[in-house]
């Protein structure tokens, strides 16, 4: 392990963790995750259960509350703690226009989220994270995990030089670009966002510098010629994809929702459960424009 990686996660494992009065709070890992105990999402928070529940969500960016009977104004509830809900961005007809319904069954021929991303960078302001409750898991009683990447500490881990070269780059993300990845064209009602965005940003909330590209929707950094914006972009997947470091697991139960801060974690749901079926439902919130 090299000296860069070794100073990173020191930062992070010798900073004071808070504690918590009103639910319990038991990291995934050192780095990444953790999972919330003590809380019923069907009822209304105190403002200090809220209070506790935004500094548990900036230091462990991914938090997982299990055993949770939501109806979907329980969900968009507690979600609407956090901020204006995000509209789904091609809702059904007759749906609610503000959560998405996440499922896979044996007629599935894809899966949403099935490789490193975050959520619709395309947009001049994308979400600010999201909220999946999962309720109906794959008959086996396993499969279907999603695994999340910690973007704070993926630029943490880089050199000091290769920190500076990125600094001060920006990059093009294209809403089109997953529709072309499975051959076909974005629907024609479907305005297409794309926009340009730096490729190392501060999060909002607490300042800290982060990566932020994706394979799904970043074409290209704009500051560089084709073939190195290339070899750039996929230097750094390669290093979110294989730096197990970075990464934390969160295993799916029926009656489980995940909060994830879209601003500085990617994440990667893996479709390991064909034939089988999965059902759950996600909202995400109104977030802002990257700054660097």
């Amino acid at each position: 392990m090299d000296q860069f990686t070794l100073d990173a996660i020191e930062r992070i494992t010798t900073a004071p963790r808070e504690t918590y009065g009103s639910f319990t709070v038991d990291p995934l890992t050192p780095l990444l995750g953790a999972e919330v105990s003590g809380l019923d999402l069907s009822e209304e928070l105190t403002p200090v259960q809220q209070k506790e529940i935004r500094a548990a969500f900036l230091t462990h960016h991914v938090l997982v509350f299990r055993d949770q009977h939501l109806t979907p104004d329980d969900h968009k509830r507690f979600a609407g703690l956090f901020g204006p809900l995000h509209p789904v961005a091609l809702p059904e007809e007759d749906s609610d226009p503000y959560i998405l319904e996440i499922r896979a069954n044996k007629d599935s021929r894809a899966v949403a989220g099935n490789g490193w991303h975050a959520d619709g960078t395309a947009d001049a302001e994308p979400s600010l994270g999201s909220m999946l409750h999962i309720t109906e898991i794959p008959e086996i009683g396993s499969g279907g995990d999603t695994l999340f990447a910690n973007m704070h500490l993926a630029y943490d881990m880089l050199s000091p030089s290769m920190k500076a070269f990125l600094d001060g780059l920006t990059a093009v993300h294209d809403g089109a670009r997953p529709w072309l990845a499975q051959g076909q064209l974005p629907p024609a009602e479907y305005d297409v966002p794309r926009t340009e965005h730096p490729v190392v940003v501060r999060h909002p909330d607490t300042g800290r510098k982060l990566l932020f590209v994706n394979g799904p929707y970043t074409s290209r950094i704009t500051q560089l010629a084709a073939a190195e914006s290339t070899a750039v972009l996929e230097m750094l997947y390669d290093h979110i994809a294989r730096t197990n470091l970075l990464h934390c697991r969160v295993r799916w139960q029926a009656n489980t929702l995940v909060f994830w801060d879209n601003r500085c974690v990617q994440h990667h749901a893996t479709w390991d459960y064909f034939p089988h079926a999965r059902y759950g439902q996600r909202i995400a919130i109104d977030g802002t424009r990257p700054q660097a």
